[in-house]
C-alpha cells in the first residue's frame, strides 16, 4: 500500500514537473543563418539587391512571411566582385549570405511578425556589422561610421505580415563597430523586448538602420519567453509541446501507473 502511494505521488509529481516546465519554456519562434536563399541572383559587386528577402527566405519556415521597405539586400560573402577582392569575414561567422539594409540614401525597413502567446518578452538575438556597396550608388559609409539598428516591437491584434503601425510597446537601439567597407566585424547583440500590454499576441518586429550609411545584420534567434534575454539555449532550443503532446504524455504516465499496478497484482495470483 505504502509503495503504491508512492509510486502515484512520483508519477504526479513527474506530471506537475512536465507541465510547468511546459507552461514556463522558452518558445523559439524564429531561427535563421540566412544560408539557404531560395533564388540568389548576383546582380554585380557581390550583391542581390532585385530580389526580396521575401523571394529569398520566405516560407523559412514554411508559412513565414517577412515585410520590407525599399531594397533589404542579400549579400554574398564568400564572392569575389565587392570592392574588386569580395568581402573578408575573419570571424566566419556569416557563413556564405547576410542581409543588409541602407540607412542614409533611402530608409529600408524590415518588418517579422509572430505570437508571443502569453509570453511576456520577446527576446531577439543577432549580429550586427558594418559593411558597404561597391555598386548601386555605393560607397554608402564614411571611415569611422558605426551602424546603429532600432529595433521596435508594435502590437499586431490583426496578425497580418507588415512594417509596424499602431501601438508600440518597446523600442531599443543598438550600436556595432567601425570597420573597413569591405570587413564584416560582427556584434552580437541580445535585445529584451518587452511585449506586454499586446491585444492577442500577435506582435510585428520592425528593424531599422538609423545611422552608419549601411549595415549587415545576420543569425537570427527569435523567442518567446516570460525571462527576460532567455532565448532558449540557442543551437539546443527549447521548444513547448502542442496541447495534443501533452495529452498523450499525460496519457503514457497514466499508463505506465496502471503498468506498474499489474505488475504488483501478478504475484498474488
Amino acid at each position: 500500500m505504502s509503495f503504491k502511494l508512492q509510486t502515484s505521488n512520483f508519477l504526479v509529481c513527474i506530471g506537475l514537473a512536465i507541465v510547468s516546465f511546459s507552461t514556463q519554456a522558452t518558445i523559439i519562434l524564429y531561427n535563421q543563418d540566412f544560408e539557404n536563399p531560395a533564388a540568389f541572383v548576383n546582380d554585380g559587386g557581390d550583391v542581390n539587391t532585385h530580389n526580396s528577402v521575401n523571394t529569398l527566405y520566405g516560407n523559412q519556415p514554411s508559412g513565414f512571411s517577412f515585410a520590407q521597405a525599399f531594397t533589404v539586400d542579400t549579400l554574398l560573402v564568400t564572392g569575389n566582385q565587392a570592392f574588386g577582392t569580395g568581402y573578408s569575414d575573419p570571424a566566419g561567422s556569416a557563413g556564405n549570405y547576410t542581409l543588409g539594409m541602407l540607412s542614409n540614401a533611402q530608409n529600408d525597413l524590415l518588418g517579422l511578425s509572430f505570437n508571443v502567446g502569453s509570453n511576456d518578452f520577446l527576446n531577439t538575438s543577432l549580429d550586427i556589422s558594418s559593411i558597404d556597396l561597391s555598386v548601386f550608388g555605393g560607397p554608402f559609409v564614411s571611415p569611422g561610421d558605426i551602424p546603429i539598428f532600432e529595433f521596435t516591437l508594435f502590437d499586431n491584434p490583426g496578425g497580418s505580415t507588415g512594417l509596424g503601425s499602431g501601438a508600440v510597446l518597446d523600442s531599443l537601439q543598438v550600436s556595432g563597430t567601425a570597420s573597413a567597407r569591405d570587413v564584416f566585424d560582427w556584434t552580437n547583440i541580445l535585445l529584451p523586448l518587452d511585449a506586454r500590454g499586446n491585444t492577442n499576441g500577435n506582435v510585428t518586429l520592425r528593424i531599422d538602420l538609423l545611422s552608419g550609411g549601411y549595415a549587415a545584420m545576420d543569425n537570427f534567434i527569435i523567442a518567446a519567453s516570460n525571462t527576460s534575454g532567455d532565448i532558449g539555449g540557442g543551437d539546443n532550443p527549447i521548444t513547448v509541446p502542442e496541447p495534443t503532446s501533452l495529452a498523450l504524455l499525460a496519457l503514457g504516465i497514466a499508463g505506465i501507473g496502471f503498468s506498474n499496478k499489474k505488475k504488483r497484482a501478478a504475484p498474488s495470483k
